[in-house]
């Protein structure tokens, strides 16, 4: 379940910067609509999630996955039969996408992750299986410009497609039981979609991934991608042996701290190597501390629905901030980078005077 997460994020990202180079080259948009048509996803991931929990109450569980999978691995071919099409309909193309990825992800990581191993295992299951869709947003970016630098777009979506067949492949390996569904299973809801109470913490962590979406909207080359890995790396090390028993908010404190840092180098020294590792090894330390921070707010019955939350704070953030990135910023790094910043400052200093303290006291675990 594991690899299956890794290889359903990492057929996603792999197209950030390879799809807007087919919608601005080969398509035709320009900066603008494409920035639309990549924000567009973020408004996909909500669509199907009210929906989630009578779809796993109602069918199997793990086909309902299948589908979803499917259905994103139609999107990722319909790029090449749509040359010449309008704005509006790649939008359309990348909600779809949206909606079928999130889908996926909530059913994966809110119930599936969940249901494959012990209750005593949970949260180092679910841990460990955000750890590698993390390590998707450098692998797939990486993997789709050493692709689209020797071969084309074509081969990006046929790369994408078989990610997607062996996630299939690796779910339906796993035997999940059928359960008999719950008496009276309303349509729509929140359960398994999105936390109300979390909802501090879902504020706090989207300014900071909007502000890692930005940076993703930049012409950043392979390597740098592979160095965010290499700090993705350093963010394990130190949750296992500096902040284990380390003060609570010093693992967010010093993430923001050392992201904000990495933007600053970007400004004044932009071929410097400590960029990507510290850039890596912040959001590392961020993501790691806000996903326990959902999963210690949330009760027991309510895991899989704090999961997703932290999947769509995660998910949008970065469509939003990739959108954005297009549209107000194309061809202007250095204010990018300011705003950038200026997220990262917000959000730190959000943390720092409410999120904090609001935590605390509102915990369950």
């Amino acid at each position: 379940m594991i690899m299956a997460s890794l290889l359903l994020s990492v057929s996603v990202t792999i197209l950030i910067p390879t799809l807007p180079l087919w919608m601005e080259y080969t398509n035709g948009l320009t900066a603008e609509e494409t920035g639309l048509a990549m924000g567009a996803f973020a408004l996909g991931l909500y669509v199907p999630g009210g929906f989630c929990s009578y779809l796993v109450q109602r069918f199997r569980r793990n086909l309902v996955c299948v589908w979803a999978v499917m259905i994103l691995a139609a999107t990722m071919v319909a790029p090449l039969y749509m040359h010449g099409a309008s704005v509006w309909a790649v939008c359309l193309l990348r909600a779809v996408q949206g909606a079928a990825f999130g889908l996926a992800e909530m059913v994966l990581a809110s119930t599936l992750v969940i249901d494959a191993c012990k209750s005593e295992q949970r949260t180092e299951a679910n841990h460990s299986a955000t750890w590698f869709g993390r390590f998707a947003l450098s692998i797939g970016p990486m993997v789709g410009l050493l692709i689209i630098s020797f071969t084309d777009f074509f081969t990006v979506a046929m790369v994408a497609l078989g990610c997607l067949a062996l996630t299939i492949l690796l779910i339906l390996s796993v035997h999940f039981p059928f359960r008999t569904p719950e008496d009276n299973v309303p349509l729509w809801c929140l359960d398994r979609f999105f936390l109300i109470q979390g909802l501090p913490l879902f504020l706090n962590l989207l300014p900071i991934t909007i502000a890692v979406g930005l940076l993703c909207s930049l012409k950043i080359d392979a390597q740098f991608y592979g160095f965010i890995m290499i700090g993705f790396l350093l963010a394990l090390l130190a949750q296992r042996f500096v902040f284990r028993n380390a003060e609570l908010k010093s693992e967010i404190v010093s993430g923001l701290l050392l992201f904000g840092a990495s933007l600053l180098i970007m400004i004044q020294a932009p071929t410097s190597v400590l960029t990507a590792p510290m850039l890596g090894l912040g959001i590392g330390l961020v993501g790691s501390r806000f996903l326990l921070f959902f999963i210690k707010l949330s009760r027991h019955c309510k895991r899989g629905t704090a999961l997703s939350t932290f999947m769509l704070a995660w998910e949008s953030g970065l469509a939003l901030g990739i959108g954005m990135g297009f549209v107000y910023f194309d061809n202007t790094h250095t204010q990018l980078l300011y705003w950038a910043i200026g997220l990262v400052v917000a959000a730190l200093m959000l943390y720092l005077l409410w999120v904090h303290d609001w935590f605390v006291k509102h915990k369950n675990r």
